[in-house]
């Protein structure tokens, strides 16, 4: 990428200096100097921006000397002062720590690993507002190629000809000369050596004898024979690719281990005796080909991850699993010789992922599933199981599942479970099971409305029998919120429709469902009432309304669309926004499964603003707030598109919108609707005089309003597109 200008160097300097789009008045010019050192380079603006955060104009001017010492060519010596203004040694440590071992890991892992220092988490949070370091959307760690190499030529000055004096060591052929010359020192804090498989090393454990500080410790493909006493018991992070033995040698021991990381090893077991690891958080022996048996984890009670993917061989979980209070993730991936997991295994209260996925012996999971309370993600794909435990719809914390073919939120997936259990063998204990269990707690209302939407044509009458008691379960929920004015004509509880505010259905010859969009006002509760009488009596043709005040435009069209331009009008606000839907459906189906979603794009001058209504979820309070101001965007000439998404085996007849004004417009102005797939006439049939009629109004009827706050209009007119 070419260099930003000047005023783009500025801007961008601004945001992390200023945290806005500019400088303060009286910093202006020393901003231009120090954006002008940066040569343009987004890393460094960011960089001693979040440095000059927050400080006086004498720490900005000590900051400005130390660039124009620099030449323009050495970034990283610009970049370092952000690190030399580091107050803490400790911040310094993390950092370079990050730089030679850490990126791309995950952030919590590497707490554990630091935690013998004062607040790592303190630390890494001061790295990340320097912009020093990254935190990804999973965690993960991550810093600028030119600050891993700026921390790196950091270490390399602490001693340039005598690498076994630094405090880490990474280059390869400064690792080697070490290790064979056995030169390692005290100095030493951290090593890495990473060789291929086919270029595989032997060293004497007695090269690391002298480094007494040793914490950091990543190998791969190198192999050590000796006493391995020698390593240090400052051990925090041992991370050995194809670990060369069977099992750990029985004189390595470093309790003070916090991570053991031995990928790809040829362990068949990691100890032959116990060893106690208080502080171990972290175990990953994944890829072991050999490994037949795991620890007694008992001896790990701080244990939080558990890494066991691809261990063909491991045949046996052993009962002490359960007895780990704070393990989080657990992942037994294609260990394909695991066949089943020990009863104890559901004692996991703590677990939060569970990850069995290819394990093609373990046939089925008990019904004590329900007793691990914190489980989140539940990930069994490639198992031969074919059904899951009833008690697993009881679970108040499962988010996301991936099990017996279905895949997503536990929401989603757990509809599809229960009919997969509403077979001919299987309805009749499935009833009886909800009918012994407390209903409105054991069925989350999401599964009884997608459940109507999964309602089949074969065994009918068992179906039927479960889906009365769900239906009684619901009803239970919600008889004490229904009020008489949201849901017309209800004939039975077994056709009550989930309803929502601002959401009506309307059943008679005519299926429909209105939505309210805007502010409530006393004219929209009688256009609601009149719409609805229309539609209950014969059918959606001519449901329009006014009172003496209150006016309303209607742009209706056939298909699920309608496209409009607001039109111009004077002598009356726009209040709200109505919108009618007429449909049908080939199933007997909920109607939150025939609307799925309304889509509203407004076209204003500068930009396209979206408003998403999804009628299957349960909160909805931030997309309400969002629909009560939709209408002071509709501005006259903006452009509007109205888009309902209907569900599977519906067909969306007719979509009406109706513009609810606060006085008798004496002007507009409209252009015409359109719909998905149809052609409109470009001259629409316009009934009455003048693009306009005129009707007289009786009364308000069964409006609904109360006669004393309700006065009859004396006319009303109507506008058609």
């Amino acid at each position: 990428m070419s260099e930003m200008d000047d005023d783009e160097s500025i801007e961008h300097f601004s945001w992390h200096a200023f945290k806005k789009a500019s400088p303060q008045e009286d910093f202006a010019q020393i901003s231009r100097d120090v954006a002008a050192y940066c040569k343009g380079l987004p890393l460094a603006l960011e960089v001693i921006g979040s440095l000059l955060f927050d400080k006086e104009i004498e720490e900005w001017q000590s900051v400005l000397e130390k660039l124009q010492i620099i030449p323009n060519r050495q970034v990283q010596k610009k970049l370092r002062i952000s690190f030399d203004s580091l107050s803490d040694d400790t911040e310094k440590e993390i950092f370079l720590d990050i730089a030679f071992f850490f990126i791309g890991m995950d952030q919590n892992d590497v707490l554990h690993i630091l935690d013998g220092a004062n607040h790592p988490a303190l630390g890494i949070k001061t790295l990340k507002d320097r912009c020093l370091v990254t935190i990804d959307n999973n965690n993960k760690l991550g810093m600028h190629d030119l600050l891993r190499d700026m921390g790196r030529e950091i270490v390399r000055e602490e001693s340039i000809k005598e690498p076994e004096k630094r405090s880490r060591l990474w280059l390869q052929k400064d690792v080697l000369k070490v290790l064979q010359k056995h030169m390692g020192t005290r100095a030493v804090e951290g090593l890495a050596l990473k060789l291929t498989r086919n270029n595989t090393v032997c060293f004497k454990t007695e090269a690391f004898k002298e480094m007494h500080r040793l914490r950091l410790l990543q190998l791969a493909s190198v192999q050590l024979d000796g006493n391995f006493e020698y390593l240090s018991q400052e051990l925090r992070w041992l991370n050995w690719h194809d670990f060369p033995l069977k099992y750990m040698p029985p004189n390595f021991y470093q309790e003070g281990l916090a991570a053991i990381e031995l990928e790809s090893s040829c362990l068949t077991q990691l100890w032959t005796e116990d060893k106690l690891l208080v502080k171990l958080k972290f175990l990953n022996l994944s890829h072991s080909h050999h490994l037949t048996q795991i620890p007694n984890v008992s001896y790990m009670p701080n244990l939080e991850k558990l890494l066991l993917k691809d261990c063909p061989n491991l045949t046996v979980i052993p009962d002490t699993i359960g007895d780990l209070k704070k393990i989080l993730l657990i992942n037994l991936e294609d260990c394909t010789s695991l066949s089943n997991l020990p009863r104890s295994f559901y004692r996991l209260e703590s677990l939060e992922t569970l990850i069995i996925s290819g394990c093609s012996k373990i046939d089925k999971l008990e019904e004590e599933l329900e007793q691990m309370k914190s489980l989140v993600n539940l990930i069994a794909n490639r198992t031969s199981i074919t059904k899951v435990p009833y008690s697993i719809i009881r679970s108040k914390s499962v988010r996301y599942i991936s099990i017996c073919g279905y895949e997503g939120f536990s929401r989603d997936v757990f509809p599809s479970l229960i009919w997969n259990w509403m077979s001919p063998t299987n309805i009749i204990s499935f009833s009886t099971l909800i009918q012994t269990s407390a209903c409105p707690e054991f069925v989350p209302m999401d599964v009884i409305i997608n459940l109507h939407s999964l309602r089949p044509s074969k065994n009918k009458q068992g179906v039927k029998r479960v889906l009365d008691i769900l239906d009684a379960a619901y009803c239970k929920q919600v008889e004490a919120k229904r009020t008489a004015s949201q849901v017309a004509n209800i004939e039975s509880c077994s056709e009550t429709i989930f309803d929502f505010p601002n959401q009506f259905y309307i059943s008679g010859s005519a299926k429909s469902l209105l939505i309210e969009v805007g502010i409530k006002i006393q004219i929209t509760n009688i256009l609601r009432e009149r719409i609805i009488q229309k539609l209950t009596a014969g059918g959606p043709d001519d449901c329009l309304l006014s009172s003496d005040n209150y006016y309303s435009l209607t742009f209706n069209c056939e298909g699920s669309s309608v496209i409009f331009e607001v039109p111009h009008v004077n002598g009356g606000k726009l209040e709200s926004m109505m919108l009618c839907i007429v449909f049908s459906s080939s199933l007997e189906t909920e109607i939150l499964k025939c609307l799925q979603e309304v889509l509203i794009k407004v076209y204003t001058e500068t930009s396209i603003e979206v408003y998403n209504y999804k009628c299957n979820r349960k909160d909805r309070s931030a997309e309400f707030l969002d629909w009560q101001s939709l209408t002071s965007k509709l501005e006259p000439g903006t452009k509007v598109e109205v888009h309902v998404i209907p569900g599977v085996g519906f067909t969306v007849k007719k979509s009406e919108i109706y513009l609810v004004y606060n006085a008798a417009p004496t002007y507009f102005n409209m252009e015409n609707c359109q719909a998905d797939d149809m052609a409109i006439d470009e001259n629409p049939n316009v009934s009455g005089d003048d693009n306009m009629a005129t009707e007289i109004m009786d009364d308000a009827g069964s409006s609904g309003v109360e006669e004393e706050d309700y006065k009859p209009p004396k006319k009303r007119r109507l506008f058609r597109v």
